[in-house]
């Protein structure tokens, strides 16, 4: 059997930055042990296969699996990475400015904007579901001792909380962009804290010292639980981070909210949040960095 797949490099302008994601398009005639491992051997922190929708109601149907074999799920990189393909592979029915789609993912239905400039897609907008806010981690130095920094490197003024908008992340401040650089989380200790939080993964974020005077935070993302040691960009943290920092009032009034990921492993990314009324959508572009095809 041949397969073609893709890699795409989501939330970047450029080749070589941002987040990769490997794309596995026309996936109906696999199986889900056949799709693990394929992920595995993509080897990409995530690896999405296109499906035909089960619901009449949507246009494709997503999963998306680590190399470690696990099913994520979630508008993130993997769905970013996925729209950004079906429109540049002439596989969606696109005309100047927005178009409108739904996507099938984790037995959630989705809206998806593709959005074009002279017959190309510039941007992809997944919405995010409702807010939901989840435990607050009262014990922080157990906490900063799972993240490797120091009790007082934590921010007082913010909660260390779980905060969902489709999955499940705890959303931890710290003081500045040094503790941020500096954090070597120990996996176990942290995934016990985010199991007994009910969260999946650990967005460690600071307010300030930001690269770009846009942005409101920097941070880095770590999931245990997932078997992923760090990751470049995470939608499914950062749209949840926005959701508190304006439900703490630190966003204000803006309609953009742009954080930024992985500028210490030299792969920086920004993750732009779109603010609408009580709707949040994760906007970026992404780049398609190679093709080829697999024989099994």
């Amino acid at each position: 059997m041949q397969i073609r797949y893709a890699f795409v490099d989501a939330f970047t302008e450029r080749p070589l930055a941002g987040n990769p994601v490997a794309i596995v398009p026309h996936a109906e005639t696999l199986d889900e042990p056949t799709m693990r491992r394929i992920a595995g051997e993509l080897n990409q922190v995530a690896t999405t296969f296109i499906l035909p929708p089960k619901n009449d109601f949507a246009d494709w149907s997503l999963r998306s699996f680590t190399t470690a074999g696990h099913e994520v799920f979630g508008a993130g990189h993997n769905s970013l990475g996925a729209w950004w393909w079906l429109a540049e592979s002439g596989n969606l029915m696109l005309v100047e400015g927005r178009n409108h789609f739904t996507q099938e993912i984790g037995g959630e239905l989705l809206p998806v904007e593709v959005r074009c400039q002279y017959s190309q897609p510039v941007a992809v907008a997944l919405t995010h579901m409702s807010p939901v806010y989840g435990a607050v981690c009262e014990d922080l130095p157990k906490l900063a001792d799972a993240l490797g920094v120091e009790d007082e490197d934590i921010m007082l003024s913010l909660p260390a909380q779980v905060v969902s908008t489709g999955i499940a992340h705890l959303l931890v401040p710290v003081i500045d962009r040094e503790i941020v650089a500096k954090a070597q989380p120990d996996s176990q200790r942290l995934r016990r804290i985010l199991q007994a939080a009910d969260g999946e993964g650990c967005y460690l974020y600071c307010l300030d010292d930001s690269e770009l005077p846009s942005s409101i935070a920097h941070a880095r993302f770590f999931n245990p639980a997932q078997g992923v040691v760090e990751e470049a960009a995470t939608a499914t943290a950062a749209v949840p981070l926005a959701c508190l920092l304006l439900r703490y009032g630190i966003a204000g009034n803006r309609k953009s909210l742009f954080i930024e990921q992985r500028y210490e492993m030299k792969r920086p990314c920004v993750l732009e949040i779109e603010v609408e009324n009580d709707v949040l959508r994760l906007a970026g572009r992404a780049i398609t960095l190679m093709e080829g095809m697999l024989r099994i």
